[in-house]
C-alpha cells in the first residue's frame, strides 16, 4: 500500500444501489430472485429497513429518464420508479437512513427541483441527497433539440446547481416566526429574491417554501472524466466513481482530493465512494456457484448492444468476440461525449491489458464496469478494508448482485465483519445524513467556485 488512511477518519462510509432486480444482467433470472416484487413498495420498504437497521448512510438511486424497448426484454433495471417520488416514500417508513435520489440537470428545471428536495429534506427530517447528473441520453423525450457536447452539459450543471443552492439559501433557520400575538407569521425582509440569470437559466424566486433542515441537500456526483473531476472538486460532497484497480483507485482519489484543495475546500469533507458489485455467498464455494449460475444469464446480445452505447461511430459487432477490440478502430477517449468515465475503463481494460470483447460485454453484464470481488463475507469484508485503510476511498456505494440472499448476506454478515473491525458504526451518531458524512449544515450563500456569466 503506497498510503495509508489518515487518523480522525477510521471509519467508512457505505452507501447501497438499489436495484430491484439486482445489479448484474442476468440476476432476476436466477431461482428465487424476489423479480416479481421489484415494482412493489413492498421490496423497497423491506429493502430500506434492512439498510437502516445495519446503520447504512443511505440508499442510493440512478435514474435513466429513456427506455430502449429492445434493453428491457434482457434488463428488468430498466423498469424503475422515479427516484424522487421513491424516497419521499421511503421517507416514511424509515428514521435515519440517507435518501440520495439521481436527478438530472439536463431534463428539469431548478425552480422545481429546489422546492422537491427542499420538500424531502423537511418530510424526512434532514436525510435528502442529490446525485447530480448531466445525462448522456433521453434528449428526445424532452424536445428536439440535440444534447449539448459535455462541456456544455458541465456548464449547464454548475449553472444549475447555484441556481439551485440560491432558490434554497431564499429563507434562512430562523425565517419563520410564527408570532400570534404580533400577526407575524415570517420576517420578510428575511427572505431574498434569487435573481438569477445566467446563460441556461433565469430563476427570480424565493422558493415558496422554508429553508429545509440540511440547508442543501448532501450533493452526490459520479463523473470520472477531467471535466467531471473538476466539477465534482467544485460542487460535490460526495463522489462516486468506478475504479477496477486499487492502483487506480488511489490514483483517483488523490487527483480529486488535490482537486478539492485547489478549488478551496476541505479535501476530507469530500468524500470518495468507490463503486463495488459484490458477488457474495455464505462462503467462498457457494460465491463462485452463484457467479458461475449468473454468468450464464448474461444476455451477451443484450450487453453488447449496452457496451456498444459508450462507443460512438463503431459497430462492436464486426470484432471477433474472442480478440481484443483494435485500438486502432476505437476513438480516442477524449473525443467520446457520452459516459467518457465509463468509456475509458472499457477502452483501457481492452487495449492495454488485453480483454477479449467478450470479457468486455460479460463486465458490462456485470457491473457495467464496477469493480466485481467474489467470495464469502468475510472476503469481501477484507477486500473493502484493504482499499479503504490505504486511503484509496473514503467508502462505498454497494450494488447487490442479486436479491435477496446477496443482499442479505451483505446486511447481515458483512457490515458486522466492519463493525467488529471498527470499520464502520454500530450506531447513528445523528439523524441527518450530513450527519452520517461528519458534515456542516452550509451557511446561507455560502459558495466555492461559480460560472464567470452568473450575475
Amino acid at each position: 500500500m503506497t498510503s495509508q488512511r489518515p487518523v480522525g477518519h477510521e471509519q467508512m462510509n457505505i452507501a447501497v444501489l438499489v436495484s430491484g432486480g439486482g445489479n448484474h444482467q442476468g440476476a432476476w433470472r436466477r431461482a428465487g430472485s424476489n423479480i416479481e416484487l421489484a415494482s412493489t413498495p413492498g421490496f423497497y420498504v423491506d429493502f430500506a429497513r434492512k439498510a437502516e437497521a445495519a446503520k447504512i448512510d443511505a440508499i442510493f438511486f440512478a435514474d435513466i429518464p429513456y427506455l430502449d424497448p429492445k434493453g428491457l426484454a434482457a434488463n428488468p433495471v430498466l423498469n424503475a420508479f422515479e427516484p424522487v417520488v421513491l424516497t419521499s416514500y421511503l421517507a416514511a417508513h424509515t428514521t435515519h437512513l440517507g435518501l440520495v435520489s439521481s436527478v438530472s440537470t439536463s431534463f428539469t428545471e431548478p425552480y422545481n427541483m429546489a422546492r422537491q428536495f427542499a420538500s424531502l429534506d423537511r418530510l424526512s427530517g434532514g436525510r435528502a441527497g442529490w446525485n447530480i447528473v448531466t445525462s448522456a441520453i433521453g434528449e428526445k423525450n424532452y424536445g428536439t433539440a440535440p444534447l449539448p457536447d459535455q462541456d456544455i452539459r458541465y456548464e449547464q450543471a454548475a449553472e444549475f446547481v447555484e441556481a439551485t443552492k440560491r432558490l434554497l439559501d431564499s429563507w434562512d433557520h430562523d425565517t419563520l416566526k410564527i408570532d400570534r400575538a404580533t400577526g407575524q407569521f415570517a420576517d420578510a425582509a428575511d427572505i431574498t429574491p434569487t435573481d438569477f440569470h445566467g446563460k441556461f437559466f433565469d430563476v427570480e424566486g424565493p422558493l415558496n417554501i422554508q429553508r429545509p433542515p440540511q440547508g442543501w441537500p448532501v450533493l452526490f456526483q459520479a463523473g470520472a472524466s477531467p471535466i467531471g473531476r473538476r466539477f465534482a472538486a467544485e460542487t460535490a460532497e460526495g463522489i462516486f466513481t468506478a475504479q477496477q484497480t486499487l492502483e487506480d483507485s488511489l490514483e483517483f482519489a488523490h487527483d480529486v482530493r488535490r482537486q478539492v484543495a485547489a478549488a478551496g475546500r476541505d479535501p476530507r469533507r469530500v468524500k470518495v465512494l468507490l463503486g463495488i458489485t459484490p458477488i457474495i455467498g455464505r462462503d467462498e464455494a457457494e460465491a463462485k456457484a452463484v457467479e458461475r449460475v449468473l454468468g450464464e444469464f448474461i444476455d451477451i446480445k443484450a450487453s453488447l448492444r449496452k457496451l456498444n452505447s459508450y462507443v460512438p461511430g463503431v459497430d462492436l459487432n464486426q470484432f471477433d468476440l474472442d480478440k481484443p477490440v483494435p485500438a486502432e478502430a476505437l476513438p480516442p477517449i477524449a473525443s467520446v461525449q457520452g459516459r467518457q468515465s465509463r468509456y475509458a475503463i472499457f477502452y483501457n481494460l481492452t487495449t492495454i491489458d488485453g480483454w477479449t470483447l467478450r470479457d468486455l460485454v460479460k463486465l458490462t453484464g456485470r457491473s457495467d464496469g464496477h469493480w466485481t470481488i467474489t467470495g464469502s463475507p468475510e472476503q469481501i469484508a477484507d477486500a473493502m478494508a484493504e482499499r479503504f485503510l490505504a486511503d484509496a476511498c473514503d467508502g462505498y456505494v454497494v450494488m447487490p448482485t442479486y436479491h435477496p440472499e446477496g443482499s442479505g448476506l451483505f446486511f447481515s454478515d458483512v457490515v458486522p465483519i466492519l463493525q467488529e473491525r471498527g470499520l464502520f458504526r454500530r450506531e447513528y451518531a445523528g439523524t441527518t445524513l450530513r450527519s452520517h458524512f461528519g458534515l456542516d449544515i452550509p451557511a446561507r450563500g455560502e459558495r466555492v467556485a461559480r460560472p464567470a456569466q452568473v450575475a
